[in-house]
């Protein structure tokens, strides 16, 4: 009974999230865990604002159990009923060949959502990778021939486009996933394992994620603890007024089934992208056109062995800038001299990046990150080096990355 009763409190604390006066309803990486620091003294505590009583609206007025339960069950039994229709199930097929000559099938699935009128429907970029074709199924059963519009691997987003006439459900809205916060709540609907049209709940655990993809690295991801599976890929994380706040993506999990660690592609990213995509058939990323490798302090040290004067253990060496590129052209110096380190002939000399408009650079992923969520091509960073033991503040101007790189 007091396990029940908690229950009840609970729910009722989130209706009153949901309803109450002044509230409006808005719209597979490996991790590392951190070593807990030593103990300190415990600083003086902190005096908060006690919350209201369970079953209280804030204002005095009770809130019935039942009510509060009825209507948060409502609400998300309304947004599935509202958004599922636009979600699809997508057939990857492609074709193997025996020593005979005989094609043998071979097929992946996966999920996405109607983007537009124009029968646009957005995914993952891994769920359609490789397809010879591509089928998409709709919750009335209707399936459709597709044909790829525009991919991005580094986002690991893709549209592709169906003519479905007037059986093309409702698209989707995009959300804000810059106003989204830890602990609100989300539904993920998908084809989890092939089974179509299945809601799972969760909220958001955390944002600002950092995650890889094929070719690189997704910045602003979004951890949630909603349940995602294989073939939940490229369907929609929706908040509770049923906007598309995320694109899900990837998991961690030992068994490859949820552990409760999910990350979707935020609604921002999806929002940047997917326009290029349609109008271009791919996304232009901002290049600077230098090869570089981080260092760390043993690779600094490493370097430093080899007759190199490496002053910092953080930043990126650039070993070489291609000819014509926009570092080139701004002057930032590749190596100058190749050294033998065991088996490898590595440039050395070249300037060290420490900083991008005043951000300090540490790694490939702060740089990646920084590049594709803050700037576009043909913007002007500021790039400073440290060369010769100074420091110089450089300016490049980002061009599109070519092909192939």
């Amino acid at each position: 009974m007091r396990m029940k009763n908690k229950l009840w409190q609970f729910l009722a604390v989130v209706i009153l999230l949901l309803v109450g006066p002044g509230c409006v309803l808005t719209d597979l990486v490996t991790l590392t865990p951190t070593p807990l620091p030593t103990a300190t003294p415990a600083p003086p505590t902190a005096t908060f604002t006690p919350l209201p009583p369970i079953g209280s609206s804030g204002s005095g007025t009770a809130i019935d159990e039942n009510v509060a339960l009825q209507a948060f069950q409502s609400r998300i039994i309304a947004v599935y009923k509202a958004t599922s229709p636009s979600v699809v199930n997508i057939t990857n097929r492609s074709y193997a060949y025996s020593i005979f000559g005989q094609a043998i099938p071979q097929e992946g699935s996966g999920s996405g959502f109607v983007y537009d009128t124009a029968g646009h429907i957005i995914t993952n970029y891994h769920v359609i990778e490789n397809a010879e074709e591509l089928l998409v199924t709709f919750s009335n059963g209707q399936v459709y021939v597709a044909e790829v519009v525009g991919a991005d691997s580094k986002n690991d987003l893709a549209v592709i486009r169906v003519d479905a006439g007037a059986d093309l459900p409702a698209p989707l809205q995009l959300g804000n996933s810059s106003t989204l916060e830890v602990g609100q709540f989300v539904l993920a609907i998908g084809n989890p394992f092939g089974l179509e049209q299945t809601l799972t709940t969760g909220v958001i655990s955390a944002l600002g994620r950092v995650i890889e993809s094929e070719t690189g690295f997704i910045g602003e991801a979004i951890q949630t603890d909603a349940a995602i599976n294989p073939g939940n890929s490229g369907g929609p994380l929706l908040d509770l007024n049923g906007n598309v706040v995320g694109v899900n993506s990837q998991i961690v999990s030992p068994s490859g089934a949820s552990a409760g660690i999910g990350f979707a592609v935020s609604a921002d990213t999806v929002r940047r992208v997917v326009v290029e995509l349609i109008a271009r058939g791919y996304y232009p990323h901002p290049w600077v056109g230098a090869d570089m490798v981080a260092l760390t302090p043993s690779v600094a040290d490493w370097f430093r062995k080899a007759g190199m004067d490496i002053p910092v253990d953080a930043g990126l060496l650039v070993l070489s800038v291609t000819r014509g590129g926009p570092a080139d052209l701004a002057g930032i110096r590749g190596g100058d001299r190749i050294v033998r380190m065991g088996r490898y002939q590595v440039p050395v000399g070249g300037d060290v990046i420490i900083a991008i408009d005043g951000q300090p650079v540490a790694d490939m992923e702060t740089w990646t990150v920084y590049l594709e969520t803050q700037k576009a091509t043909g913007d002007t960073v500021q790039i400073t080096v440290l060369r010769d033991g100074r420091e110089q503040v450089i300016p490049v101007t980002l061009e599109e990355q070519p092909s192939g790189r």
